[in-house]
């Protein structure tokens, strides 16, 4: 067993990573880079020269390739010791036009243009866009920087070194000071202290967390009263920033953080301040010099861990996903196998074709059409058609239509397989051994008819539900369920790429651990099926 599981995982591994190569290549070489530009509200207001810029300012942030304006060559030899700031001062500058530079800034502009090609980088230069003849076009100002574009080789190398992070003591830079590094343990966690007016704490409630200094997150370990009730910050995956659909968010945060109105409550900061807000301290993760930026985080933070998310009343995309999923999936299986084996023991009998009239029509009639006519009906009830966060009413009415379109079609498939299977046992020769060994129907039905016949579909219970957290494309979008069904479908059409890799990888992921999944549930179900190899 163990043998196959390792090698089962070895070649999955290598399937995902062969697939996340072919999708990488096709939407950063065959697909235009300018496209992610479509859905950024930014670069329509950019004019002349300054749009060049930004292209390539966004490329470079979003690893299409390195940029380096000319500005940057020269206060990187200040950091060097090759030029003092005064002399970066007086060639910074250069002129509207080449022939205008001077000599100074010639010879440095030579430099930077030779230093860079040499490294196989392109070097531009924009001349002055000038409105007359001594004011410049809004954007048109000059403009001089290399670029040289990232190899899809080692885009891939970066997505995937990247997609596992452990949190660690060095992550503050070493040249800033922030006193002892480390990490250490504490039974009282400060957030959930009972404080004195003072700030001094008045009562201790045990709650043990494990804390870092230079690290990332302050927060490496905690526990609360949320399910799964203890969290870590220590590891994190990283599936890539978005461009545009949740601006400069990782994916894989973009599936799990909570969303909805903010939930406010006492909190008491590191400083002592008490106030109600929604900030979650647990999130808190270092930003150098950010208590000197504004008076309102310094009164409020000890220290630079000051970035912190907030606690929102709703589910994540993917809590959202997984419970309409999950629901679907069980109202499924609860109502499809009993039919279905009821449908093969009185074959083509009334209820036998009552239900191969309902397969008939879930199959053949498009997904889209069934889904809007049973939402039609469904409102003409009285249920709610749209799914919106913080409703008004009982949350469960909103829950229900989604929920029932989604299970129509896994009804109609596990029916259609349980029948088809009941029905292939009953006509198998060891049933007729057993009517001949003289056992009841009952018995042959219950003990050895229904059993074997199970073990197919047995193995598609773990994907069904590790694909309830991918959400379900068709039914969200109709519902406009907050989930993560509609989270690749919204990337495409914004050409958001990092999203579409992202959520490419998860699907890829979850895939193949379902496909293990099953086998495994497959050989506990039938002692018969084993996974080692018997010597001969």
């Amino acid at each position: 067993m163990g043998k196959y599981l390792l090698k089962r995982l070895l070649y999955s591994a290598f399937s995902v990573i062969v697939a996340i190569a072919i999708i990488m290549v096709l939407v950063y070489s065959l697909m235009p880079r300018k496209y992610i530009f479509m859905a950024d509200p930014l670069f329509s207001k950019q004019l002349n020269n300054q749009k060049e810029v930004y292209m390539h300012q966004k490329w470079e942030e979003y690893g299409y390739l390195d940029y380096v304006p000319y500005t940057d060559y020269l206060t990187e030899l200040v950091r060097q010791g090759t030029i003092t700031d005064e002399v970066r001062n007086s060639v910074s500058n250069i002129a509207r036009t080449e022939s205008a530079d001077s000599a100074n800034v010639k010879e440095y502009v030579k430099k930077f243009t030779e230093y860079y090609e040499s490294k196989g980088y392109n070097v531009i230069r924009l001349n002055a866009k000038m409105q007359t003849s001594t004011k410049v076009l809004t954007g048109g100002q000059q403009q001089l920087f290399a670029y040289k574009d990232n190899s899809l080789l080692m885009r891939m190398f970066n997505f995937f070194t990247k997609l596992v992070t452990i949190d660690n003591i060095h992550y503050v830079d070493k040249t800033i000071d922030i006193g002892k590094r480390g990490i250490s343990f504490t039974l009282y966690d400060p957030v959930y202290q009972v404080y004195n007016a003072d700030g001094s704490i008045a009562k201790k409630k045990f709650s043990p967390a494990i804390m870092g200094n230079g690290t990332r997150h302050k927060y490496l370990l905690y526990f609360n009263d949320k399910f799964p009730f203890i969290h870590q910050n220590l590891i994190k995956i990283g599936f890539g920033k978005s461009y545009s659909i949740e601006k400069g968010i990782d994916v894989f945060d973009s599936m799990t953080r909570s969303q909805g109105s903010y939930v406010m409550s006492g909190l008491t900061y590191p400083t002592g301040l008490s106030e109600q807000s929604a900030e979650d301290l647990h999130s808190a993760t270092f930003l150098y010099g950010s208590r000197e930026s504004l008076p309102a985080i310094t009164a409020r933070f000890s220290d630079d861990y000051t970035q912190v998310a907030t606690i929102r009343s709703s589910p994540s995309r993917v809590g959202y996903s997984f419970t309409i999923g999950i629901l679907a999936t069980l109202i499924a299986y609860i109502l499809a196998l009993p039919i279905g084996i009821f449908m093969a023991r009185y074959k083509d009998r009334l209820f036998d074709k009552i239900g191969t009239f309902y397969i008939v029509f879930i199959t053949a009639v498009p997904a889209l059409a069934y889904i809007f006519l049973f939402r039609a009906i469904g409102g003409l009830i009285g249920f709610p058609t749209t799914f919106i966060l913080d409703p008004p009413r009982a949350v469960w009415l909103y829950y229900v239509l989604p929920i029932v379109s989604l299970a129509l079609r896994p009804i109609a498939g596990l029916m259609r397989w349980s029948r088809r299977y009941m029905i292939d046992q009953m006509n198998a020769d060891y049933v007729k051994f057993a009517r001949s060994g003289g056992l009841s129907e009952n018995e042959i039905f219950v003990k050895h008819i229904a059993k074997n016949a199970s073990i197919p579909i047995v193995h598609n219970i773990p994907g069904e539900i590790l694909f309830a957290i991918t959400g379900a494309l068709i039914t969200e979008r109709v519902y406009v369920v907050p989930g993560a069904g509609g989270l690749l479908i919204s990337a495409i059409n914004a050409y958001d790429n990092s999203v579409i890799v992202g959520m490419a990888l998860f699907y890829a992921v979850l895939t193949v651990l379902s496909n293990i999944l099953g086998d495994l549930f497959m050989a506990f179900v039938d002692p018969r099926i084993s996974f080692t190899t018997k010597a001969r």
